[in-house]
């Protein structure tokens, strides 16, 4: 599909680190033999206003989904302040997606004229915006996993483990090592090492989340049929509930993600077999996918948490009263 727009929206529409690599697999496809021509392969053609539209509603859910933490004092805690991370990763998606998605309209259009340099500028911008987005992401699903751990096997400590400060000083961590990471990952963007540490990094925090969930249900359980007291049981079922929602935030993730990360592992091990080709040209079903992980989450945040909900319920009803 990169291959049928326009030099504006060529320039504009790669998407994170993936440019190079996707115009290296057309070439290749292009240029293939005869048998690999002969090939079908099924290429779904997605309109670019299905990208602003999913783009628009994904930002204005996680939009609500941080107003709603800032306004609700019982929202403040370290667990919900990673989520309210969470939820900016998956606003940068949908900034980048809706910018992007209207330059390549007006440009398509011809309503817009911009510099290509300027154009180039713009688009590195976006790719940071969106590696940094998967990147803070993976991070802040490990946090909120060990976050999840420390208030499950150490409930009495947890309070002066995980203070408020802490709390700040790592989600500042995380941001300033995802801009610093996505800022050289697109700088060097050419190079097949940055595909590696991306794939990498995307395997390492899914087995530590894995691993740390495994061991916070089994244990868990166990400990459940010793617990006497109803106190100590209604905190118990707290956390799980906790755990449960980011097991369902990290499944939705992977499945989201995860074809986009094949997508960056058949670069490296098969660029130019048949296969590998026509799972390439879907590239762009895997950004719907991406996008919809931004569109899902804050659907997830309010049906799992009942103060959440009312407070998302409240500032819907606040908006559309003085809307009218």
């Amino acid at each position: 599909m990169l291959g049928n727009q326009s030099d504006y929206s060529l320039l504009m529409h790669h998407h994170m680190v993936t440019v190079a690599f996707m115009e290296d697999s057309n070439a290749t496809s292009n240029t293939s033999d005869p048998e690999d021509d002969s090939m079908d392969c099924v290429q779904l053609r997605i309109p670019q206003e299905l990208f602003l539209i999913l783009g628009l509603i994904s930002l204005v859910e996680n939009i609500l989904v941080v107003l709603a933490i800032f306004k609700n004092r019982n929202l403040h805690s370290p667990m919900y302040y990673f989520i309210c991370c969470l939820a900016v990763s998956d606003m940068l998606v949908s900034v980048s997606n809706v910018v992007e998605t209207v330059f390549i309209l007006l440009t398509e259009q011809r309503l817009l004229d911009v510099h290509p340099g300027m154009l180039r500028y713009l688009d590195n911008v976006i790719d940071v915006m969106t590696c940094s987005s998967v990147m803070s992401s993976l991070s802040f699903l490990c946090t909120i996993a060990a976050d999840r751990y420390i208030t499950i096997f150490y409930a009495l400590r947890y309070h002066s483990i995980m203070t408020t400060q802490r709390a700040v000083a790592i989600i500042a961590l995380v941001w300033l090592a995802s801009l610093t990471s996505s800022t050289l990952f697109i700088v060097y963007h050419t190079d097949n090492a940055v595909i590696v540490c991306l794939v990498t990094f995307f395997c390492i925090t899914l087995v530590f989340t894995a691993v740390l969930y495994l061991h916070m249900f089994i244990l868990a359980y166990l400990h459940s049929r010793r617990i006497v007291t109803f106190n100590k049981r209604r905190r118990q079922a707290t956390s799980m509930k906790g755990a449960i929602t980011l097991t369902i935030l990290l499944g939705v993730f992977i499945l989201c993600w995860g074809p986009f990360f094949l997508h960056l592992i058949l670069m490296l091990i098969c660029p130019t077999q048949p296969f590998c080709s026509c799972f390439f040209r879907n590239f762009h079903l895997f950004l719907i996918l991406i996008i919809c992980n931004s569109l899902i989450d804050p659907l997830i945040y309010a049906y799992r948490s009942q103060e959440l909900r009312k407070t998302l319920k409240e500032l819907v009803l606040c908006s559309w009263y003085f809307g009218m």
